[in-house]
């Protein structure tokens, strides 16, 4: 797919106005249908159907628009509420957690599905409530639209119900961890193609197709990034078509989450020969980038914010270990998910097997840099949090089967040890230390 398209895509799923817009659309739609049910008697005939009498609205015209008119009035109040409690979930998040875990609380569909549904009440109401008409001579009340609407509001009622414990739940430290480490988990799950200890290549990557290199001789022709950004997706596949269609190589220099300065190299082209501006115009268009990271190429992202947690409860201003270990919980069990599978490459081959896309890949060692190292830079002076990185460490280290997976574990042990004892006054606490240093080492 289009990089453009698949960029258009995250946004949309990080919207607040796209779910709530299709359920408005889907309420007028079924507004209109009714009402034109109703038109063709339709309400007469379930009007002799005793199951129906319980539950259809029998009064006049005056009485549907009095109730029609108060189900619209208090469903724009109460989305009025839901948008503000919403807000306020939003900023107290930000202020705790972090901006960057915005993102998270705008995907939630609840919220969005929420916020429809108060929406699409209120639309569906107000066009049935046009339908009526008053006058004696043709006097026209929908019984059949009435009755759906009353039925919308009994059950918005209770999704409002179910929005406050939703909203109690969501701003809650561990349920915003906790999500974060599942879409980490998932990521990893997504790019896993088996266990570890397979048939991989350099650096533990899992070599879909054997394949064969192609000649790289020479200069490359560098295709510099034509705009300032995080890059957000790289639509590999109209790499490698544009790599076929002019018997290139084309080498990616950027990862997905990093950010790319205007006219810094993005993507060398081997031969030189066969490059131009055609083909630097085409393998731009491949490219999406944007003023935030996303989770959609970009493994580190959600692994980023936990770390972000993480930090934020170690500062002075917070002091709130608890909130750290639980990030470092969860970073445990995502690390140790990443030690025991063997990922995909992102690299790209053509139908003879020649590797015509190289893309920087993912490995464990710089997940574990990027994980632990901030954490261990801040945790120094806390024992709890430095006991608790060691324990984690020990069970990442059991998973780890690949020599350098292990050796990545068995460094930061280390250094997290050094650190700590260093800043610990009691014996006990270094002994404790040491302890878990062992551990980990085997």
């Amino acid at each position: 797919m289009n990089a453009a398209l698949l960029k258009l895509w995250e946004r949309v799923q990080s919207s607040f106005w796209f779910l709530p817009s299709l359920m408005a659309l889907g309420s007028g739609l079924l507004a209109i249908a009714l009402v034109i049910l109703d038109e063709s008697h339709a309400n007469a005939w379930l009007e002799s159907q005793a199951w129906a009498r319980g539950w259809m609205y029998g009064g006049d015209a005056d009485g549907a628009s009095d109730v029609l008119g108060i189900i619209a009035g208090s469903m724009i109040a109460m989305a009025g509420v839901v948008f503000s409690m919403t807000l306020v979930a939003l900023s107290l998040a930000s202020s705790q957690f972090g901006p960057r875990l915005l993102r998270n609380f705008m995907r939630d569909r609840v919220n969005q599905a929420v916020l429809g549904t108060f929406i699409s009440t209120f639309l569906y109401s107000l066009l049935v409530l046009r339908s009526i008409r008053h006058a004696e001579d043709a006097a026209f009340v929908p019984h059949v639209s009435v009755s759906v609407s009353v039925m919308f509001a009994l059950l918005s009622l209770g999704v409002f119900i179910f929005f406050i414990h939703h909203v109690a739940m969501s701003i809650q430290g561990n349920e915003i961890v906790a999500r974060v480490a599942a879409e980490l988990i998932d990521g990893i799950d997504r790019m896993a193609v088996g266990k570890a200890g397979g048939s991989a290549g350099a650096g533990g990557r899992h070599e879909a197709t054997p394949g064969r290199e192609h000649p790289r001789e020479g200069q490359p022709w560098p295709v510099s990034s034509h705009t300032d950004g995080y890059l957000q997706i790289i639509d590999s596949d109209a790499l490698l078509a544009l790599a076929v269609r002019t018997g290139s190589v084309l080498e990616v220099v950027c990862r997905p989450g990093r950010y790319a300065i205007r006219g810094t190299p993005l993507v060398l082209v081997w031969p030189a020969q066969v490059a131009d501006d055609t083909l630097a115009a085409e393998v731009r268009g491949a490219f999406a980038f944007g003023n935030q990271r996303t989770a959609a190429q970009d493994l580190e992202f959600p692994l980023d914010q936990l770390v972000e947690v993480a930090v934020r409860a170690l500062s002075p201003g917070v002091n709130d270990p608890f909130t750290a270990v639980t990030c470092v919980d969860r970073l445990g069990s995502a690390l140790t998910r990443l030690a025991e599978v063997e990922l995909a490459s992102p690299d790209r081959h053509d139908e003879a097997g020649t590797r015509r896309v190289l893309i920087p890949a993912y490995g464990f060692p710089q997940m574990l840099d990027a994980a632990f190292t901030p954490i261990r830079q801040c945790a120094s002076a806390s024992a709890p949090v430095s006991i608790r990185l060691l324990e984690v460490l020990r069970v990442i280290a059991a998973a780890a089967s690949r020599v350098e997976d292990r050796a990545a574990v068995e460094r930061h042990a280390q250094m997290i040890a050094r650190a700590t004892c260093d800043g610990l006054p009691e014996k006990d606490d270094r002994d404790a230390v040491e302890e878990r240093l062992r551990a980990v080492m085997g």
